[in-house]
């Protein structure tokens, strides 16, 4: 698959705006926002406060928009507080790559930048970009500017606004795959905020001056919360369609792209405390030829700029205005905006929502090799030098790479002539061998969490391995090694790497504590249920061998982990997400 290199978005675009709700009585957080200069605030004074490693509270909540969130090491808080000293902040920098798709050369800049300042990792998150570590205010703009070179930017990927763009990834439908994704690529480009902010903090450009608005859609305040995108195409549901505010669903005949079904209202986040709030699967609506994709985009996210709350954050996702004004409601004032009626939805049908390891054949007559990343921490590990060898693939690579949604990674569009070459590589750095791990942990995800991310209340991507090792004998002694079980992990309740709709969940609640919830469906299409509370490792385990040991005695052929618990009672099956905490 060939791709284009684009500036990253700058010019405004005709995006009409017709607000209905009133801005007045705003939260702190829409105050801040109408009152930043679009999002310019002081973010350029504070990088140059030498006296401080961080920025000013107001900036760092502007600072998101520009897709940087600040942090600090959290290993080390306690003791600098002690030491009467200031937390030690860094920065956590996300690039905006709709559908997870680099060229090689974008890779080589990507390695460079992270060995430079962001503490010699990447990290593969599950909205198929990648993310900085580390990073010192020092070295933001040689960061920013460096991806700019590499024609990449982090507009959007973090705040109010349209997150990433996510795009399925099918290596047997690389012709249909090209398709959909310039589709999320289009997408992307046109849904990110428009304001020269980031090019003159960032780049250095001065200010232009216009008559016309600088967020012809967004206006001052932007989206109420953040607001995700994402196209799937069936039979594979590796996006998690149903977990976005606006998922599009591939409707294919032969390899030919019909249309789309459209899904809203999608979203795992919920606060811990809060048992008001939950996640939610999106609901399918309907359906729309293909043509239609940017200005249902727009209908769709204007309805919930428009009625979304504004002055509960807690309650200021999609999900909560669809429920609050109903279903049918949101659907006619979107239809009402669109200016014609959706379809009914067509038939479809999702098998799957993993990654098909190793080499894999694509109707173009060209391969493919995912590989396995767990938790998508690329490093040189002790014994696997994993930076290494991609940096030396990337070298020599003349396809692209393609970052999956489950935190893997996709040597993609290799030649017939290339594939020997890429294979030799692939053992040299002992990459080649994906069926090691058990079919659990190769269907596992975790976020972060500690030490970096300021939400965590318990550890995720630095414990979910170990974990995992000590489940595996429980998998053996049951022969479910090689059974598919999807199983993720984040440190709090947020929900970053998708846990209410596995087959087994664990949230974080305190150091070593977490809530263990089942039943999920194995493609993403339905939620799990709370199963044991505020559970430490041992508890964990000692429940997962009950059940697992329930589900090797009683299962049917063919029949899922998450199927049978809920056909066995061992837990009853979520119908809505409002009643997930029941």
């Amino acid at each position: 698959m060939s791709i284009e290199l684009v500036e990253p978005p700058h010019a405004p675009t005709d995006r009409s705006r017709d607000r209905s709700q009133p801005l007045s009585n705003l939260g702190p957080d829409e105050t801040l926002k109408a009152g930043s200069n679009h999002l310019r605030g002081t973010i350029a004074e504070s990088l140059l406060d030498e006296i401080s490693a961080g920025i000013t509270f107001p900036d760092q909540k502007l600072l998101k928009f520009h897709g940087m969130y600040q942090q600090d090491d959290r290993d080390l808080r306690d003791e600098r507080r002690r030491q009467k000293l200031e937390p030690a902040h860094q920065f956590m920098v996300r690039v905006r790559l709709p559908g997870g798709v680099c060229t090689p050369a974008q890779w080589i800049k990507l390695d460079k930048l992270a060995r430079a300042h962001g503490g010699e990792t990447l990290r593969l998150t599950t909205r198929q970009t990648f993310q900085f570590h580390w990073i010192l205010k020092r070295d933001l703009k040689a960061t920013i500017q460096g991806l700019h070179e590499a024609l990449l930017d982090t507009v959007a990927a973090c705040g109010d606004d349209t997150r990433g763009v996510m795009c399925a990834v099918n290596p047997a439908l690389s012709g249909l795959h090209a398709e959909v994704y310039n589709m999320a690529r289009d997408a992307s480009n046109h849904a990110a905020w428009k304001s020269g902010a980031y090019h003159e903090i960032w780049y250095g450009e001065k200010k232009v001056a216009s008559s016309e608005g600088e967020e012809p859609f967004y206006g001052d305040t932007y989206m109420p919360r953040k607001f995700k995108i994402g196209f799937a195409i069936p039979p594979s549901n590796d996006i998690d369609v149903y977990a976005q505010d606006l998922g599009f669903i591939a409707i294919v005949k032969g390899h030919k792209l019909e249309g789309f079904n459209v899904a809203i209202g999608g979203s795992m986040g919920r606060t811990d405390g809060k048992p008001e709030t939950y996640p939610r699967l999106a609901s399918v609506i309907g359906y729309i030829p293909a043509a239609r994709v940017t200005e249902t985009i727009d209908a769709v996210m204007s309805v919930q700029r428009d009625y979304g709350d504004r002055k509960d954050r807690a309650h200021a996702r999609f999900k909560y205005t669809i429920d609050d004004k109903g279903l049918d409601w949101i659907k006619a004032e979107i239809e009402n905006r669109l200016g014609f009626a959706l379809e009914a939805a067509r038939t479809y049908a999702f098998t799957s929502n993993g990654d098909v390891l190793g080499w894999s054949e694509s109707d173009g007559g060209r391969s493919q090799f995912t590989l396995f990343i767990e938790n998508g921490r690329i490093a040189n590990h002790p014994g696997l030098a994993l930076m290494d060898a991609l940096l030396t693939i990337a070298r020599i690579h003349e396809g692209t790479f393609r970052l999956t949604p489950n935190q893997n990674l996709a040597i993609a569009d290799v030649g017939r002539e290339q594939r020997p070459v890429i294979q030799a590589l692939l053992e040299e750095y002992g990459l080649d061998e994906q069926g090691g791990a058990s079919a659990v942990r190769r269907n596992s995800m975790a976020c972060v969490a500690l030490p970096t991310c300021g939400l965590a209340m318990a550890e995720s991507e630095r414990y979910l391995p170990g974990l995992i090792s000590k489940i595996e004998p429980l998998l053996a002694k049951h022969n479910l090694m090689d059974t598919p079980i999807t199983l993720r992990m984040t440190g709090c309740p947020n929900g970053c790497s998708r846990p209410y709709n596995s087959e087994i969940g664990l949230t974080g609640r305190a150091p070593g504590k977490y809530n263990l919830y089942i039943g999920g469906g194995f493609h993403g299409h339905r939620l799990n249920k709370l199963y044991r509370e505020n559970i430490g490792e041992a508890a964990i385990l000692s429940a997962l061998d009950d059940v697992l040991g329930q589900y090797a005695q009683g299962r049917r052929p063919g029949e899922h982990f998450g199927d049978f618990v809920i056909r066995a009672g061992i837990v009853p099956e979520v119908t809505e997400g409002r009643h997930f905490n029941d």
